[in-house]
Parts: C-alpha cells; sequence; structure tokens
C-alpha cells in the first residue's frame, strides 16, 4: 500500500487534544477522517495506518483521548467495569467530550461537514458507533476496528436513521481483547437497521492486519470520494 505524503498542521484550541495533517491537494472543504485511538496510545497511534490508505484528498485529526491509562501508558476513553459494557461514569463523560470536540472541529478547521468518516480502533471504535449512531445523519460513515456497539450502555441510539449508513467491520477471530461476538452482535444490529455494511472477519487477534489495510482502504475511498 502506497502511504500518502500528508502534512501536519497547527492544531486549533478544543476540547481534546489532537494531532491534524491535511493532504496533498489542496481545497476549499476537505472530506475528513476522524481517527479514535484504543486505550494505551495517543493522538500518534493510528496516523500510519490513515497514511497508508492512500487517501489524497481527506484531512486527517486524530484527537488524544482525555483520561491517561491507569495501567500504563498513554490514554483512555474510559474504565472497563465487565465485558461489552464501558465503565458509565467515564464513558458518558469521554463521550460528552468527544461530540463537542466534533462540532469545534466542524467550525475551526476546513472539513466538509456531509463528510466527516470515523475511524476508531478497540475503545475508538466504540466511541465512533456510539458518537455516530446518536447522530448518523451528522456522519458520512463509520470504519469499526476491533471494536463493538455498546449495546448496554444506555444510550438511545437512532436506528431508524441508519439505513444506507455506510460501516466498515473488521475484527479478529482470534481476539482475546474483545471477543469477535461482540462484533457480530454488532454487525446483527446493523444489518437489521439497514445499514450499508461491509462486514470482515481475520484470522488474526487484536491487531490491524495487511488484509484490513487493503479493504479499509478500497471501503474509505470509495466512500470519500
Amino acid at each position: 500500500m502506497v502511504e500518502t505524503q500528508m502534512k501536519e498542521g497547527s492544531p486549533i484550541s478544543a476540547s481534546l487534544e489532537h494531532a491534524v495533517y491535511y493532504p496533498p491537494r489542496k481545497a476549499e472543504k476537505y472530506a475528513t477522517v476522524v481517527a479514535l485511538h484504543g486505550r494505551g496510545t495517543d493522538e500518534n497511534d493510528l496516523v500510519p495506518l490513515v497514511h497508508s490508505l492512500g487517501l489524497t484528498d481527506a484531512l486527517l485529526i486524530s484527537p488524544r483521548a482525555p483520561a491517561p491509562f491507569k495501567f500504563g501508558g498513554g490514554f483512555a476513553w474510559y474504565d472497563v467495569s465487565q465485558e461489552g459494557v464501558p465503565d458509565p461514569q467515564t464513558f458518558n463523560a469521554s463521550l460528552g467530550i468527544l461530540r463537542r470536540f466534533i462540532d469545534e472541529i466542524r467550525a475551526g478547521y476546513p472539513v466538509d461537514p456531509r463528510r466527516i468518516t470515523l475511524l476508531g480502533f478497540s475503545q475508538g471504535t466504540v466511541m465512533a458507533y456510539s458518537a455516530a449512531l446518536l447522530d448518523p445523519t451528522s456522519f458520512l460513515g463509520i470504519a469499526a476496528l476491533s471494536g463493538y456497539v455498546p449495546q448496554r450502555s444506555g444510550l438511545s441510539f437512532a436506528v431508524k436513521d441508519l439505513r444506507e449508513f455506510s460501516v466498515f467491520v473488521s475484527h479478529g477471530v482470534y481476539d482475546p481483547i474483545i471477543p469477535v461476538r461482540l462484533a457480530r452482535e454488532s454487525a446483527e444490529l446493523l444489518t437489521k437497521a439497514g445499514a450499508r455494511l461491509e462486514y470482515r472477519e481475520y484470522p488474526m487477534g487484536h491487531e490491524v492486519s495487511e488484509e484490513t489495510v487493503r479493504d479499509l482502504s478500497a471501503w474509505i475511498k470509495n466512500l470519500v470520494k
């Protein structure tokens, strides 16, 4: 996969620390990828992945989760209370901050508001699903890597607005962190709601494989064109 030579920009003042990268082609407004990292990392973690997707016209904004990860370095979006259920207090607080941050980048960067795609890994996928499924008409689609829809979070998702909404799901069959059954449950919800779902399982663990990058690149290029 050929990497896109994106140029790092100066971040605006916002609710979340973040990195921003501009594509080689200049435009008045850009399709935008908001990349949400997993726990124990930071805003730089998914930048190489997005660079490897070969997007030539998309702005990349990658925020840092608001809380230090308690069991190592990096940051986290929420604590984990039980499998498949984010801790309500930390999860809801971070979700509120993330939604405010998305409003801020819409106003503060040359973002095409009709073409915002959320891309997440692990906890970042849970956050991406949550933000988008609360307000799907505000997003172009979701790339959900190794995560799940938090169906037991108490959130009221706008499933009636998901018809033809684009979602790419990648999950490892041998994932020891987030079991693949949670991805399958999420896919079932999305399919019943009429989303335009591309669901992929790979013989891998909690990771992003070369096959994932290949399939994700094809999907997202078609989405943002």
